[in-house]
């Protein structure tokens, strides 16, 4: 008689196995009806166990904390609870199982349809919160956001952020110091909302204040903000020097490799970079997407706007991995921390995501040593 997937008592050795915070190796994981139960050193299993070997890496799924779109689906145009579903699963099949999608700069009711979408969107397919990217962010660094949509953080806006966190639904939202007034951030982080900085002009003079109420994070570290100068540090030099949280597109395009060293180098604390995708529509998805009437094209790995200027990120949270350990030769397990547990102890919730132990075998990852792909645990026993 055969035993259904998941259904069994059984000890996995692979090569290497990240348990949310370290990279272990001769350690074996317990799984018992699907769930881990217990990690042993890999000599010390009791005598009767069922064991198996395994090549490879286990982990517990990514966590990306900005997801545009996917599969097609731009969270902007299909605000509903299918197409973050739709989204979602686009980016499972390359191991992200834990996501906020994000909403970016647009008209209000767009906004407001996004959040109704993600009351009840919340807390399926991997569904981890939102990310309210915009509107209230500087016209001089939009980037590809619609400058006529860009306003100042206003009442309609904070009730929506309170109507969220009332549901204990998790909220990050970006702004630019030079789109809140003194005093608005520190009423966001009072709600319960992680606030970052970025689509900013501002210099650290203007910035300091923000991150002294209570602001966490730099969005997407080096695009749509002022740059680090000799006698300006600007929102990079300053997001670099403190002590929030700071997240990277790491896709070769966005920002040179030899700047994702210095900044990942420099940090005064450890365990403080995130790497995020910003991915649009294209990933499992068409070489095309409208955003704003506009198309926007894939071209050489790239996704360009009508302006010929970057619009999102084509790339996936594995390639990105990948990309980090194998190509800039960063350490494994501090290249997992960024994209697992470090965006799970900004939101808070290392337990339910970031945790081996608390993860079931639908959402474990069995990395192939190069990095280049994956299967589902779910998928093998």
């Amino acid at each position: 008689m055969s035993t259904a997937p998941g259904n069994q008592d059984i000890w996995l050795c692979p090569d290497q196995l990240f348990d949310g915070q370290n990279l272990l190796t001769d350690t074996a994981i317990h799984l018992v009806n699907g769930k881990c139960v217990g990690l042993s050193s890999a000599d010390q299993l009791p005598a009767d166990a069922t064991v198996k070997k395994l090549s490879g890496l286990i982990t517990p799924g990514f966590f990306d904390i900005q997801i545009n779109g996917g599969g097609g689906v731009l969270y902007n145009t299909s605000p509903t609870p299918e197409g973050l579903a739709a989204i979602a699963d686009a980016h499972r099949q390359f191991g992200t199982t834990a996501l906020l999608p994000t909403v970016i700069t647009d008209a209000p009711n767009v906004l407001e349809e996004a959040v109704e979408a993600m009351k009840d969107a919340y807390g399926t397919h991997g569904i981890k919160g939102i990310h309210i990217e915009g509107p209230h962010i500087s016209v001089e660094r939009k980037g590809t956001h619609e400058a006529s949509w860009v306003r100042p953080l206003n009442e309609r806006s904070l009730q929506l952020v309170r109507d969220l966190r009332d549901r204990d639904i998790p909220v990050l939202m970006t702004v630019a110091p030079e789109g809140v007034a003194k005093g608005d951030v520190a009423r966001l982080v009072e709600m319960g909302a992680v606030v970052s900085i970025g689509h900013t002009d501002a210099g650290a003079a203007q910035i300091k204040p923000v991150l002294e109420e209570g602001a966490n994070l730099f969005t997407h570290l080096f695009n749509g903000m002022s740059q680090m100068v000799n006698r300006e540090p600007g929102a990079v030099g300053t997001g670099i020097n403190s002590t929030a949280y700071c997240s990277l597109i790491v896709d070769g395009h966005h920002v040179a490799d030899d700047m994702l060293r210095l900044a990942i180098r420099a940090r005064p604390v450890k365990d403080h970079m995130i790497i995020i995708s910003d991915a649009m529509p294209t990933v499992g998805g068409p070489e095309n997407f409208n955003l704003y009437g506009h198309q926007v094209y894939l071209e050489d790995g790239k996704l360009i706007n009508k302006a010929g200027s970057l619009a999102g990120a084509h790339v996936t949270m594995l390639d990105s991995v990948a990309r980090m350990i194998t190509k800039l030769q960063f350490p494994a397990e501090e290249v997992l921390r960024m994209g697992l547990s470090n965006p799970a102890a900004l939101l808070g919730l290392q337990q339910s995501v970031a945790s081996l132990r608390n993860t079931g075998l639908s959402d474990m990852l069995l990395i192939a040593p190069d990095y280049k792909s994956f299967s589902f645990l779910s998928h093998m026993l």
